[in-house]
């Protein structure tokens, strides 16, 4: 059908209708009718006829008839040659008011049907896309063929009303194709959907994964190799409450695991009808084994551990004062105790759970027990000696500290002849000033090394023992008694370093250091060394021995140095170019009447007791040596 416009005429008529009835009242409705040709609706054979939808002209005023439907493009002898072959025309009247005063419903169009359809009669629907005679009026339903006359709904503004013709044949033949293959494509969908269900029956769902294992659509068997193969367990390790770790291997308790279970009861869970469940994430767990164990066997490897093989009941554990080498201490059996069947259920726990250690102090299995009245007298007692003995003096000799703690001051308690503690007025423990004057006696005879004697490791490669001499430390034990009863009634906390009657090159027990003169008389050769380093080495000689008049040992050191002295004796006068005293009358210096050094010289040609050393060494060691540099002197 070709799409019929308004003209530009037609627009003119529908603006001036528009404006006479924006000003008029209008009564009764606007009724269109569709009535068949007399000439046509006798003929009962026309069989099903075609009818099309035309534009419907306009009127101007509306005592005007209508004009009938006109066939478009349609002559006025092809016209009545379409009538003549059984074409029915439709047209369309415009009925006056029903009754007065009646408000008419502007742009509204009725069609009515005027009588029932014959028999074997079909309905038929042509729709146009012509525009509507009036506002709103879109589409037109007609309805024909003997013994019909047809009737339209009205359409109002927007709105669009299908018809039951032609065009809705083949919509519905589309649609019923459509459908057709919208169901195929349903039933193949559900069969696949269905196919899967029946693989997933035996296997685990789409998308499941266990413990790192890909599971989709493998049996409870195939996975549990794999979960076997990649699971490992070493045992534990246990820890008590005092740090000791305890290893348990699964040999050793009869430990097995096995997935086979879980795995089924996991499987079980999984609905296969539902796997499509999984297609938005996968399903991911982590799954223990059943685990097996002995546990008496358990229970022996926890014997190991001190505290649970301790065979004590509740009662016998006391709390009493021990003396040790460290000074008192309380025993309290009855704090920290660990409960064994605590202990047992929490390595059961982390056993199951496959965990590699246990810390038992952690897991809460140890407890304190109730004290009786006599433990809490013992207790009070303890408050006093461990307040007595908390002493914090460490006295320095060098490198080497000695700390004045509860190992020293637990024996400076004062006691009565029965050997109770004493206290004062306030119940503290009086201290035993004897006993601490006793401990200072007993420091300075290990620390002072003033004519003691020194072991020493002798160039020639032996150690020697070196005693006397004027070289070493001296305490002042007078003053160091004295500070130490204040300090230690003042809790003083300290490193006391002591006060010496004579202090030497270094102190401590080693007070020689590594800077010192060496002289080995035996094989008539003295050194000197300058941290550590071997400086000199050289021949000499000293005090003759045949004449008793041998060089002293000892460990002595150099209290002076001058040049070009004068040395007098009974019998002699000899002039040297260095000296240097270290004991007495005895010193180092150069003989310029010597022409020869070391050996034997010394036994029958030594000197009055004096080193004699060559000129060139005895003038280097001049220069280096510092007074008060160490001299260690021996056979």
């Amino acid at each position: 059908m070709k799409n019929w416009g308004e003209g530009t005429e037609r627009k003119k008529k529908r603006e001036k209708r528009s404006k006479k009835e924006e000003g008029a009242t209008i009564q009764g409705r606007k009724k269109y009718r569709g009535r068949k040709n007399n000439k046509d609706s006798e003929n009962k054979d026309a069989g099903n006829r075609e009818l099309v939808i035309v534009e419907l002209e306009d009127w101007d005023e509306p005592e005007e008839e209508p004009a009938a439907w006109k066939w478009p493009g349609m002559s006025e002898p092809e016209l009545e040659a379409a009538r003549n072959r059984g074409k029915l025309e439709w047209e369309a009247v415009r009925n006056e008011p029903e009754k007065p005063g009646e408000e008419m419903k502007e742009d509204e169009v009725l069609w009515e049907e005027l009588e029932e359809p014959g028999p074997g009669m079909e309905e038929k629907a042509a729709w146009n896309g012509l525009e509507s005679p009036k506002p709103g009026l879109e589409r037109e339903d007609v309805r024909h063929g003997p013994g019909w006359e047809g009737k339209a709904a009205s359409v109002g503004e927007g709105e669009k009303k299908h018809s039951k013709g032609k065009y809705r044949k083949r919509i519905g033949k589309a649609a019923a194709w459509a459908a057709a293959a919208a169901a195929l494509l349903l039933f193949v969908l559900f069969g696949l959907y269905m196919a899967l269900a029946v693989y997933y029956e035996d296997g685990f769902s789409y998308g499941t994964w266990m413990n790192g294992v890909y599971c989709t659509g493998k049996t409870v068997e195939e996975v549990e190799r794999e979960l076997l193969q990649s699971c490992h367990y070493d045992g534990i390790t246990v820890y008590d409450g005092q740090g000791g770790a305890y290893v348990i291997s699964p040999e050793e308790i009869g430990y097995t695991f096995c997935f086979r279970e879980e795995l089924q009861k996991y499987l079980d869970r999984q609905d296969p009808y539902l796997w499509v469940k999984n297609l938005a994430s996968a399903k991911s767990g982590k799954l223990l084994p059943a685990i097996s164990f002995e546990k008496e066997k358990l229970s022996a490897a926890l014997g190991r551990i001190p505290d649970y093989a301790d065979p004590r009941t509740e009662k016998e554990r006391r709390v009493e004062i021990r003396k040790t080498a460290a000074g008192y201490i309380l025993a309290d059996e009855r704090k920290h105790v660990l409960d064994k069947e605590k202990a047992m259920e929490a390595v059961e726990r982390a056993l199951l759970s496959m965990e590699t250690q246990v810390d038992l102090a952690e897991a809460g299995c140890y407890t304190d027990l109730p004290y009786s009245s006599e433990m809490k007298e013992v207790l009070e007692r303890w408050e006093l000696i461990e307040e007595f003995q908390d002493c914090h003096i460490v006295y320095r000799f060098g490198a080497n500290e000695v700390p004045v703690d509860a190992s020293v001051a637990c024996d400076w308690i004062a006691v009565d002849e029965d050997g109770n503690f004493l206290t004062d007025g306030e119940g503290r423990l009086l201290p035993d000033d004897m006993k601490i004057e006793a401990f200072i006696e007993a420091l300075a005879d290990e620390y002072d090394t003033l004519g003691g004697v020194r072991p020493f490791h002798a160039t020639r490669g032996e150690t020697v023992m070196v005693k006397g001499g004027i070289y070493g430390n001296k305490i002042d034990r007078k003053a160091e008694k004295e500070y130490l009863k204040q300090a230690f009634r003042d809790r003083a906390a300290e490193v006391r370093e002591p006060v010496y009657l004579q202090k030497g090159w270094a102190e401590g027990k080693n007070d020689i250091g590594d800077t010192y003169i060496e002289v080995d008389m035996t094989e008539q050769m003295m050194y000197y060394y300058k941290d550590g380093t071997l400086e000199v080495e050289t021949p000499v000689v000293t005090g003759n021995t045949g004449r008793r008049m041998g060089t002293p040992e000892g460990v002595n050191y150099v209290y002076g140095k001058a040049r070009n002295r004068v040395l007098q004796g009974p019998g002699y006068a000899a002039h040297v170019n260095f000296w240097m005293p270290v004991k007495g009358n005895i010193g180092i210096h150069d003989a310029s009447w010597r022409s020869e050094y070391g050996g034997e010289i010394y036994k029958t040609g030594g000197s009055h007791g004096c080193i004699n050393t060559p000129y060139d060494a005895m003038s280097r060691i001049y220069e280096m040596a510092e007074v008060g540099t160490p001299v260690v002197m021996f056979y």
